[in-house]
């Protein structure tokens, strides 16, 4: 089922690398490559939380998830996303921006990078708000019991994932980076924004059954999850220009790992993978939460994106183990109280 899944990711793949082989040479080939497994490892736990979401979201609008979401993710985010950062950093036309990057893309590069430190607050405290929402909420599974218990006791306090996450944004804008403190903090602030007026938007429509809520209800559920796409993608797309500056080329490597992120998230619904593995979904959120903290960090420090990469993969392997743990301890004791 997963290769059938991938069919259309792997199609594309060899159709993209074969591409590049005859208009880029061998080595445009090869960073195509890395460009697209560094999109996979840095978004991998972002595969997860999106099938958590998606799982209860209709067909059709798992549908407009896999096709217009996907257009938005590997165009969007991917190619036009960094062009309107760059247009509005350098007070460029849009048009300029574009002959920019292609013609000077040493220099589009720099006004990009030099837009980081906006881009990380605004992704940071949307994925702080995801991790910090789900680690303090009341569930019957728990993973690490040692952290997961009494912080869902303190929960309870109101607005608690808001004050923490301002509080991260006062310091990473106040201590990390002084020169950029005012559009930290803006750029922070619309990022927290955007998070409680989709959830909460979407969390409305959805406790009405009816066809017009519920439409509404996926609606903003698939901003939210292009949202949370887009916030897992920053780090990503940013620190492409370390591997390449030929927009076209970041493009492509990056849209071919999206692509592949897509796919799992659908083989996840399907497979009810999240339901077997039922610690899964709490390593990608600790996942989420590292990055967030990553992203802050990230302002004035630089952080090679295999740190991140690995810090993900980490947590979702070290979950999906525990599970797997769990499994056979409980197929165990089911065989010998049935015996």
């Amino acid at each position: 089922m997963l290769l059938r899944t991938l069919k259309v990711p792997l199609l594309l793949t060899i159709v993209a690398l074969i591409g590049t082989l005859i208009f880029g040479g061998f080595q445009t080939m090869i960073i195509v490559a890395i460009l697209a497994i560094l999109e996979i490892s840095l978004s991998f736990d972002n595969a997860v939380v999106n099938a958590k979401i998606l799982g209860r979201m209709t067909e059709y609008w798992q549908k407009i998830f896999l096709t217009v979401g996907i257009a938005i993710a590997v165009f969007g985010m991917r190619l036009v996303f960094p062009l309107a950062v760059v247009s509005l950093a350098g007070s460029i036309n849009p048009f300029k921006v574009l002959d920019l990057a292609l013609t000077r893309p040493d220099e589009y590069a720099r006004i990009l990078t030099s837009a980081h430190p906006a881009i990380a607050a605004f992704g940071g405290i949307f994925l702080l708000m995801i991790f910090l929402d789900w680690l303090f909420e009341e569930r019957e599974i728990r993973w690490l019991r040692f952290i997961e218990e009494p912080l869902a006791k303190i929960g309870e306090l109101n607005y608690l994932s808001v004050i923490l996450s301002l509080l991260a944004l006062g310091v990473s804008a106040l201590t990390f980076a002084h020169d950029h403190a005012n559009q930290i903090l803006i750029s922070g602030i619309f990022g927290l924004i955007a998070y409680l007026a989709v959830n909460s938007l979407s969390d409305h429509f959805d406790e009405d059954s009816t066809a017009l809520k519920a439409g509404k209800a996926g609606f903003f559920t698939f901003i939210y999850l292009e949202l949370l796409d887009a916030s897992f993608s920053f780090d990503g797309v940013i620190g492409a220009f370390a591997i390449s500056n030929q927009i076209l080329v970041i493009a492509l490597g990056l849209g071919i790992g999206a692509l592949y992120i897509r796919s799992l998230t659908v083989y996840l619904v399907r497979k009810g993978t999240l339901s077997d593995y039922v610690y899964l979904e709490h390593g990608a959120h600790y996942a989420i939460g590292a990055l967030a903290i990553l992203l802050f960090a990230s302002i004035t420090h630089e952080i090679p994106e295999v740190i991140t990469g690995l810090i993900g993969v980490g947590f979702i392997l070290t979950s999906f183990i525990h599970s797997k743990i769990n499994n056979d301890r409980q197929r165990i004791q089911n065989t010998a109280t049935s015996s």
